[in-house]
């Protein structure tokens, strides 16, 4: 993470593929006029629910709630409502957690073990609407041992699982007489966390108050407003204002704050790539020689210094290139010669207006990005721009997410992705067949045997050599076969009013803005003296 007053190189912060916001400004969000207890920040979007049950915070970082451990500002796991980390046992298939004493959920109730096995019994259960169910596939049981004691039994060793139990953990005696889909905990949640939910506007804003009786300690900042305004130019505007002492900005909008000395950016690397979807289903994209002249074709170099301002990487897959499981030798550069090579020997001949056709057919799609993300969109039009050089029509269009989701199995998406942790988190449900078009999973709906086998096979081995040879050959097995045309991994840039000390970022996911950037600990923030 740097710090400093700006600099051109960031990007925007980009919306939560789980949830749209409206492009309404808020009513009644106004900034904290300097006060160090209050806090006003601009988001993109607003989540669809704030229900762990569902999937909400399943990554650690809610302010409403805790999981048995979390991560410091290094992303190592440390305890949270566990008294430490878990005891594991020598055939790695269980995991024991002790409770840390006197934790009380916001309504004044002990937390016991009977609460952390319902949430997970709850997500695991097949009638639940929880679209990451697959990242508990290992688990086959969870029993309580006392009112302080969880053990976790596997079905096979998974040598990543105690990452995925900074999963939040929601009280029996308020979620347990609900239907964990409809039921109003959903919108009134209840939690161990640092905050309180106190109001949420839909498409407006969320209002959080301090929990006085937070285990961690009452925070300093009582009063945290999320406002949501997903248009770019309008959250900058309302910040310039004062109406706003923080947001997610892109980085020519960020460049207007540069002389601000009230103001500071934090600079945050991630592992959030933004690749464009290649459906199967499309009888254009559906053939693997379109697929692999398109990944030969893009400028990714192009696309990090015009339209990142220098704030990311070249993607040439899902993990960036300082990720320690990354693949070595899979970079390339962009090469028209060989997309026109690979073109021609598939049958795909020159047509009208340059544009290549196969049988009569064109080689054309559909590129769909959501509307109000400067940032998708311009990727989206340089890579059509790259594509045609090759004889390759895409045609861009800008939809809401309500439109996008129904045509994602014949259309291409300019998407979002990547999870931090370790590669099983976000390369399984990115990949792998069996999730093919489930909500927003595999979202391309990718199918290659060797693939899946690499993922099963790297999420059910405890070695690590098996697992690194894994994910090697699985990166490779994407550049022969790509699903995915992998553009960049770009950073996050927040401004903020220069009011409080403690202030860090961690190297974030694809899913931020509620939960990321310098508020991710929130809870520690001291006012500047």
């Amino acid at each position: 993470m740097t710090t400093r007053r700006i600099r051109t190189a960031a990007v925007t912060a980009t919306a939560i593929l789980t949830g749209v916001a409206a492009c309404s400004a808020p009513s009644g969000s106004t900034g904290s006029g300097g006060a160090a207890d209050s806090v006003v920040i601009g988001v993109a979007s607003e989540p669809d629910t704030l229900s762990p049950l569902l999937g909400y915070g399943k990554d650690g970082n809610s302010k409403i709630f805790d999981g048995l451990l979390a991560r410091d500002t290094d992303l190592k796991l440390r305890p949270a409502l566990a008294k430490a980390l878990p005891e594991v046992g020598d055939d790695g298939l269980t995991y024991t957690y002790a409770l840390r004493d006197g934790v009380k959920f916001s309504d004044g109730e002990p937390l016991t073990s009977a609460d952390v096995v319902f949430t997970y019994r709850t997500i695991l259960d097949a009638k639940t609407n929880n679209t990451a169910r697959s990242e508990l596939d290992a688990v086959k049981e969870v029993r309580a041992d006392g009112d302080d004691k969880v053990v976790f039994t596997l079905k096979y060793p998974y040598a990543s699982f105690a990452g995925r139990t900074v999963l939040p953990i929601v009280p029996e005696h308020v979620a347990g007489g609900q239907d964990p889909n409809t039921g109003s905990f959903n919108t009134k949640p209840v939690g161990t966390g640092p905050y309180v939910l106190a109001s949420w506007s839909k498409g407006e804003k969320l209002t959080f108050k301090a929990n006085p009786g937070y285990w961690g300690g009452a925070p300093k900042v009582k009063k945290v407003t999320m406002a949501i305004i997903e248009d770019d130019d309008v959250r900058a505007t309302r910040l310039r204002s004062g109406d706003l002492d923080g947001a997610v900005l892109p980085p020519n909008l960020a460049e207007t704050f540069k002389d601000d000395e009230a103001r500071r950016t934090y600079d945050a690397k991630t592992y959030d790539f933004r690749a464009v979807t290649l459906p199967t289903a499309n009888k254009v994209t559906g053939d693997r020689a379109i697929r692999q002249a398109l990944d030969a074709a893009v400028d990714r170099q192009a696309m990090v210094d015009k339209i990142l301002d220098g704030a990311g990487r070249p993607a040439y897959g899902p993990l960036p290139v300082d990720d320690p499981w990354f693949a070595k030798g899979i970079e390339r550069r962009q090469d028209l010669a060989k997309a026109e090579r690979i073109l021609e020997q598939a049958g795909w001949k020159r047509a009208d207006g340059g544009i290549r056709a196969k049988d009569g057919r064109r080689a054309s799609f559909t590129l769909l990005h959501p509307s109000g993300d400067k940032v998708r969109q311009d990727h989206a039009l340089a890579y059509a721009s790259d594509a045609k050089k090759a004889g390759i029509e895409v045609k861009v269009e800008s939809a809401t997410w309500e439109v996008i989701e129904p045509r994602m199995k014949d259309d291409a998406v300019l998407g979002g992705f990547g999870s931090h942790g370790d590669p099983d988190y976000g390369l399984y449900t990115l990949l792998h067949s069996s999730l093919a078009g489930d909500g927003f999973n595999n979202m391309a709906r990718y199918d290659d045997a060797a693939v899946d086998k690499a993922l099963d096979t790297g999420r059910r081995s405890s070695k690590s050599a098996t697992r690194e040879a894994a994910y090697g050959t699985l990166q490779r097995d994407l550049v022969k076969n790509p699903g995915y045309t992998f553009l960049t991994h770009i950073n996050h840039e927040y401004v903020l009013a220069d009011r409080w000390d403690g202030l860090t970022t961690q190297v974030e996911p694809h899913e931020h803005g509620f939960a990321s950037g310098p508020w991710w600990n929130l809870e520690s923030w001291q006012p500047k003296k």
